[in-house]
């Protein structure tokens, strides 16, 4: 095991490194996976029974907002729940993070329920959800306890571990970021931090991230990645087995992101061996 990824596990168990997932954490769910691992593959299902114009096909954000300008959010809306309403169960990845005792934050940036469905056997947990104006007009984000239930930004404190999910998830109230106008709202205020909730900017303090099935190929992603990281640790982490692009290797070095070249399902491994060896030691 080289000595970063060590360093990374070592600091996941001491909760000084907070996981930040994206889509491609779901290839470890198999090739068989039915739920979107990519915003293309996002992108196919949207239009699937919604036509857009070819130029869009690549773009998520402006396909999701065609449908939503010639079909009604609602169109919109149940796509994304039709989407990712297959049940699959957590990986081995998600499994390993909701096992580990005093986690403070886990950030996933795409929209199934597999970190939720890993978090489930625990009642000591709760969720923030990124909310679009559209359908929610004045609130930035929704909380939600550990069975679902609706609450309030007075309780999150008190959670042992924090999911934080600001593109929405379609668990458990169907909540989506997606389309253009959706981002153009959280864009427009997230350099002051206003769409970032408050325990969020607390857990982060001083902490480092660490990027698992993330890319950053695109500004969007750039972005919320940037925000989300604001005031935490000059240092962070990717475990990025591809060469960066060129806009991919400048976000690195000007974010402080160090990147670990290994595959995701050794990475898994890794922290699995580190889970297993804990576990001895206290046993």
């Amino acid at each position: 095991m080289s000595t970063p990824v060590a360093a990374v596990l070592a600091g996941l168990s001491a909760g000084r490194v907070v996981p930040y997932l994206g889509p491609g954490v779901l290839a470890l769910a198999g090739p068989a996976c039915p739920l979107p691992a990519s915003p293309p593959a996002l992108v196919k299902h949207l239009t699937a029974k919604a036509s857009v114009p070819h130029k869009l096909l690549g773009n998520l954000t402006a396909a999701a907002q065609f449908i939503e300008n010639f079909k009604h959010r609602k169109t919109v809306a149940a796509a994304m729940r039709e989407a990712f309403a297959p049940a699959v169960a957590p990986t081995a990845l998600h499994r390993l993070l909701a096992d580990i005792a005093g986690l403070p934050m886990i950030v996933h940036a795409w929209y199934d329920d597999l970190p939720q469905r890993a978090l489930a056997g625990r009642g000591d947990w709760g969720m923030v959800q990124g909310v679009s104006q559209a359908e929610h007009q004045g609130a930035w984000c929704h909380y939600f306890d550990a069975d679902g239930s609706l609450t309030t930004a007075e309780g999150a404190g008190a959670w042992t571990t924090l999911l934080y999910q600001p593109l929405g998830s379609v668990a458990p109230a169907g909540n989506f970021l997606v389309s253009d106008s959706d981002f153009v709202e959280v864009l427009t205020e997230i350099d002051i931090q206003t769409p970032i909730p408050d325990e969020v900017q607390r857990r982060r303090a001083g902490r480092q991230f660490l990027f698992l099935g993330c890319r950053f190929d695109e500004q969007l992603g750039r972005t919320f990645a940037r925000q989300v990281m604001k005031r935490s640790s000059d240092h962070h982490y990717a475990v990025l087995p591809q060469t960066p692009t060129r806009n991919e290797a400048r976000f690195l070095v000007q974010q402080g992101i160090e990147v670990l070249p290994v595959a995701l399902d050794e990475f898994t491994a890794c922290l699995a061996g580190e889970s297993l060896t804990a576990q001895t030691a206290v046993a």
